[in-house]
C-alpha cells in the first residue's frame, strides 16, 4: 500500500446518469491506488433529459459501488438539485459541505476536486466558505467549448452562473474543454475485448454504453467518447498532454468565452495522452477482476 503522503486527495463530482462515460471514470478512480478518496458527489444534469437528474446520478453511483462490492466503503454526498439562479446565490448541498470540510482540513497535500458535469457544487462551496479561495485546492473541470471562442457545451450549459463563479475565484482550476475530451473515443470492438468480460462491472459498463447509444443516436454507431477520463489523467500524469496557463475567461449567455483579462490564470489543456489513460484503465480493471488490483484508499 502506498504511504499516505504519496496519495492524491480526491473528491469526484459526477453527473453519473447523464450519458454513459461517467461510469468508466468512477470505476477508474475507485481502482487507482494513488488516490486518497474522500467521496463521490452525485450531480444534477439539468431538467431536459430528466426531471430527477440528481436522484438518477445518485442511484447510478450506488449501482456502480454495489457491482464492485464497495457500497458501504465509499462516502457519497449528493450535490445540488439544480443550477444556480444567479452568481450570488449558492445551491447548498451535502456535496458542497463535503468540499468545504475537506478543503478546510490542515493537510499539506492539495485537494483535487474533479468535476465531470456542471460546477454547481464548487461554486456553492466557494460562496458558502470564501476561505476556500486561499486553500490548496485544485478544481479539474471537464467542460467549456473550444478555445478561444467557445460556444454551446453541455456541462457548461447546465450551470453557466456556477462556471462564472469558479472562473472569477482564486482557486486553482485546470480546464479540459470539449475539443480535448471528445478525442477520447473507443470502439465497441475495443470495449468487448478489453472490458466486457471483466466481471459484473465490466459487463455493465459496456452494456449500458451500447444501450445509451442505441437510444440516443439515430444513425449507425459503434463508438463512444470516454470524455470524462481526462479528469483523472491530468491528476495522475499532469504532463501527459499539452497545456498552457491563460487568464480565466468568463461566459456569456451563449456560452462564448469573454476574455476580460481580469481573472487569475487557469491551466487549459489542448491535448491529452489518450493511450496512457485508456491503457491504465484497462490494466487496472483486468487486475481487479483477477483480485490483484489495489484500490483507492477510501476515507
Amino acid at each position: 500500500m502506498l504511504p499516505i503522503e504519496k496519495r492524491a486527495r480526491l473528491i469526484l463530482n459526477t453527473d453519473a446518469k447523464n450519458e454513459a462515460d461517467d461510469q468508466y471514470t468512477i470505476v477508474h478512480a475507485l481502482l487507482t491506488p494513488t488516490f486518497d478518496f474522500h467521496g463521490i458527489i452525485p450531480a444534477h444534469f439539468g431538467s431536459i433529459k430528466s426531471k430527477t437528474s440528481l436522484r438518477d446520478s445518485h442511484d447510478e453511483v450506488m449501482k456502480i459501488l454495489d457491482l464492485m462490492n464497495l457500497k458501504d466503503r465509499v462516502r457519497v454526498e449528493p450535490g445540488a438539485e439544480g443550477s444556480m439562479p444567479d452568481e450570488k446565490t449558492p445551491m447548498a448541498s451535502a456535496g458542497a459541505r463535503l468540499i468545504i470540510e475537506e478543503g478546510m482540513k490542515d493537510d499539506p497535500r492539495p485537494l483535487y476536486v474533479a468535476f465531470l458535469g456542471p460546477l454547481t457544487d464548487m461554486a456553492a462551496a466557494l460562496l458558502m466558505e470564501p476561505r476556500l479561495n486561499e486553500r490548496n485546492i485544485c478544481v479539474v473541470w471537464i467542460g467549456g467549448g473550444q478555445w478561444p471562442v467557445g460556444g454551446r457545451e453541455y456541462n457548461l450549459s447546465n450551470d453557466i452562473h456556477a462556471a462564472n463563479v469558479v472562473m472569477k475565484s482564486k482557486v486553482q482550476l485546470w480546464q479540459i474543454p470539449m475539443s480535448v475530451y471528445r478525442m477520447m473515443a473507443v470502439s465497441y470492438a475495443e470495449l468487448m475485448e478489453r472490458v466486457y468480460d471483466r466481471g459484473a462491472i465490466g459487463k455493465y459498463l459496456v452494456e449500458q454504453l451500447i444501450d445509451w447509444n442505441l437510444r440516443m443516436h439515430a444513425g449507425p454507431i459503434e463508438h463512444r467518447s470516454l470524455g470524462d477520463t481526462p479528469a483523472l489523467s491530468v491528476i495522475l500524469n499532469p504532463n501527459g498532454g499539452i497545456s498552457e496557463w491563460l487568464p480565466a475567461p468568463e461566459f456569456n449567455s451563449l456560452m462564448n468565452y469573454v476574455h476580460t483579462g481580469a481573472n487569475r490564470p487557469i491551466k487549459v489543456y489542448h491535448s491529452i495522452d489518450v493511450r496512457y489513460i485508456l491503457e491504465d484503465f484497462y490494466a487496472k480493471l483486468n487486475r481487479f477482476t483477477r483480485g490483484e488490483q489495489e484500490l483507492a484508499n477510501f476515507v
